[in-house]
């Protein structure tokens, strides 16, 4: 199981200036889990350097229902057991807590160093509240703590990974590449391959986004060159991949929604020679593919 890409972050340590986050699952690798081994090499790397580790974990269940299903040796482990093991691998984590608690807004920081975990609080409180609160009303944290009890959940996993393998199997039948297996959170169209007239600088992967919206008002993600292209000379070259996502939020949507989704997949497949290229016409100085503007070529 592939890991994302270890990132430095802002901060010090002692030995260097940063930190590595390694995440969990992988967003931009079609949303495939990390394996224990993996993250048992990095925190042993990072900790040997004397760097901390720290973990984005906003989807850390279904990486540990991953884990129990696909890597050897784990499968009669409980989630929750998994889940401390990787966890006590890192020094810190950060958490979206949108994705597996399941709550409306919000998130946090864990840390374990009492000087740094200090320096946050004190930080909270300039700009956000007590920690008691951090922003949030309390119904919002009774619904972060209820989510948590019940992302864990074993029969609530399998039935969260299956919904998303069912829109994975029901595109591969039509032909339509998508990264496999399927992720937990989203399923990946390889915009590249589905668009092979369009150039990676031209941004097949927006131009599907935009097909799939008129077609069939299906809001989508670009995951691919608008999103990874720009070089800190401001030239764009082809990502590594121009993937599409399409991301199913929980206890959402019902299978008749799915397969709607795939029909409107069927009819861009359909003309798929005939969606244009894009160009970026306005783009911020950082993070542009939130915010970038784009018009079709020719």
């Amino acid at each position: 199981m592939p890991s994302q890409g270890s990132v430095p972050l802002q901060g010090k340590s002692p030995a260097t200036d940063g930190r590595v986050s390694h995440t969990i699952t992988n967003n931009s690798g079609g949303g495939q889990p990390v394996s224990l081994a993996n993250l048992r090499e990095v925190s042993a790397i990072a900790h040997r350097h004397g760097v901390p580790l720290f973990m984005d974990a906003c989807r850390f269940a279904e990486n540990a229902w991953f884990i129990k299903e696909r890597e050897p040796g784990q499968a009669d482990r409980s989630i929750p057991d998994i889940v401390r093991e990787m966890a006590s691998l890192c020094d810190g984590m950060t958490m979206s807590a949108k994705k597996d608690p399941m709550g409306n807004m919000g998130g946090w920081l864990a840390v374990n160093d009492d000087e740094l975990a200090t320096q946050a609080r004190n930080l909270l409180i300039l700009t956000e509240g007590f920690v008691t609160y951090g922003g949030l009303a309390g119904r919002d944290l009774e619904a972060l703590a209820q989510g948590l009890k019940e992302v864990v959940s074993e029969d609530s996993l399998r039935y969260r990974v299956r919904s998303t393998a069912y829109l994975a199997d029901a595109l591969d039948r039509l032909g339509i590449p998508c990264i496999k297996p399927a992720g937990g959170h989203a399923v990946y169209i390889d915009a590249r391959a589905m668009l092979p007239h369009i150039d990676p600088l031209a941004y097949p992967g927006q131009a599907l986004a935009v097909a799939l919206y008129v077609e069939g008002g299906v809001r989508s993600c670009e995951i691919g060159t608008a999103m990874f292209g720009r070089q800190l000379d401001g030239s764009d070259r082809p990502a590594a991949m121009d993937l599409v996502r399409l991301a199913i939020p929980r206890r959402t949507y019902t299978q008749s929604h799915i397969d709607y989704v795939v029909e409107v997949r069927e009819r861009v497949l359909a003309t798929a020679a005939d969606p244009p290229g894009y160009r970026i016409t306005w783009e911020p100085d950082a993070l542009r593919h939130f915010m970038a503007r784009f018009a079709p070529i020719g």
